[in-house]
């Protein structure tokens, strides 16, 4: 048995000649003749005790060809072992035509086979000192604060009849036909139903024919369903729609008291409690946005300044779990996309890019040494637990779990390439305000 590298046609693309000895095949079909004959059962023989020339008639081909398959995987792992090479996957193995015979009608003594394999790229790490990153940096302020707690308000209002028009926030009680060419349709029809105007609950069409109207009020109006309606039997139909206004009812803000904290679970210390705990999560929350942001800029920074190619087989195992994992996500949002067709096609170009960044933050941890340490996953489990009411419990449990524990220690090991890179890259910070650090990460 032999093996040497062929030239590749492409970059990481190898193929490797396998050149089998057929007294090596014979010798492990043998072998497995010899096995099968223990356990072979026939009539008119006791188990066992089958004789080895019945053996072979019965099971000689299926021995051969496993054989071969034993002795051509071993091959392969020692052609892989000689070359040094690194394989990205499975490989392709096919056979070759044999040599011609020494003499004419003889068996061949040897078999030929090529494994095409890909294997992983060579990545050099950018230098440092090149690379030009932003770190973000927001500071929430009394007004941020404050846009906060009226959120939390806005979570406790409650709606009072009035006698003006309908506006946007208000919530109405109406009844409402709907029909297509005359003819109404299944889920078209309510009586005495509510919904809050402008809360994304009805289509935009139908909350701007809802404004303006009147307790008493009866209104006709076309509406033309989305092309990408959930319904599919109704997407991109032209309905009309009749509605009676029965009652409208305006939002009551809670006041903004030791009341309302009482509501958010504020025992004790009321109002400037609530206001304080809002000021350390948003701090908490504005701290994880920044720290991403900044993350996704040195990732980027790092992947512009590097190429390579990426191994195909790679990317179409990543591009099938993107798109494994949108149908799960469908489908547990009630959707009925568990035999849905996903083409991987449409997940490449993200696929290639996580794929790459993986291979390229995996090069710069194993050159740089950046694994995570004890200390550092215990810091950052210790920042994780802070929302929790036993947090040491919830770290014991995530240090206890194989699979917690290896998410965490990636956080941390890619926390660690970040600080790496803007230790020496050329580092503008971006200072912005919460609000449009909220609106960016959205």
């Amino acid at each position: 048995m032999t093996a040497e590298t062929i030239p590749a046609p492409s970059s990481l693309e190898r193929k490797l000649p396998l050149i089998i000895n057929m007294s090596e095949v014979d010798a492990q079909a043998q072998k497995r003749l010899l096995k099968m004959g223990k356990t072979m059962k026939m009539s008119g023989f006791r188990p066992g005790k089958v004789p080895m020339k019945v053996v072979q008639q019965t099971y000689g081909a299926q021995a051969q060809s496993e054989a071969i398959g034993d002795v051509v995987s071993r091959a392969y792992s020692q052609a892989v072992v000689a070359q040094k090479i690194r394989p990205a996957g499975p490989p392709n193995i096919v056979p070759v035509e044999p040599p011609e015979a020494s003499d004419e009608g003889s068996a061949p003594k040897e078999l030929r086979f090529e494994a095409v394999v890909e294997v992983y790229p060579d990545i050099a790490v950018p230098e440092r000192g090149n690379l030009a990153v932003e770190r973000w940096s927001a500071e929430p302020v009394d007004a941020d604060v404050d846009r906060t707690l009226e959120t939390l308000r806005r979570q406790k209002v409650t709606h009072e009849t009035t006698d003006r028009p309908a506006q946007a926030d208000d919530r109405v009680r109406l009844d409402f036909e709907g029909s297509i060419d005359g003819v109404a349709f299944d889920g078209g029809s309510s009586t005495d139903f509510q919904f809050v105007v402008g809360a994304g609950q009805m289509l935009p069409e139908f909350d701007a024919a809802v404004v303006g109207m009147r307790a008493t009020d009866t209104k006709t109006f076309p509406l033309t369903f989305p092309a990408d309606y959930r319904a599919t039997n109704l997407a991109g139909k032209e309905s009309q729609f009749k509605i009676t206004l029965h009652e409208v009812l305006g939002p009551v803000l809670p006041a903004l008291d030791d009341a309302l904290a009482a509501a958010f679970g504020v025992e004790q210390g009321g109002l400037d409690k609530l206001r304080d705990d809002v000021r350390k999560n948003l701090t908490r929350e504005v701290q994880i946005r920044c720290k991403t942001k900044t993350k996704q800029s040195v990732m980027d920074a790092l992947l512009t300044a590097s190429a390579f190619d990426v191994p195909k087989a790679l990317i179409d195992g990543e591009s099938q779990r993107m798109a494994d994992q949108m149908r799960e996500q469908m489908v547990s949002q009630g959707m009925n996309a568990k035999d849905a067709p996903f083409p991987v096609e449409l997940f490449r170009e993200g696929a290639t890019r996580r794929v790459r960044l993986g291979l390229l933050v995996s090069e710069i941890v194993r050159a740089q040494q950046l694994q995570a340490n004890e200390v550092q996953l215990r810091v950052l489990l210790g920042e994780m637990a802070e929302s929790y009411e036993k947090p040491e419990e919830f770290i014991r449990w995530t240090l206890s779990q194989a699979d917690r524990r290896a998410e965490a220690e990636a956080i941390v090991t890619e926390d660690n390439v970040v600080e790496w890179v803007l230790a020496a890259a050329r580092v503008q910070t971006k200072a912005v305000s919460v609000e449009e650090l909220m609106k960016e990460a959205s």
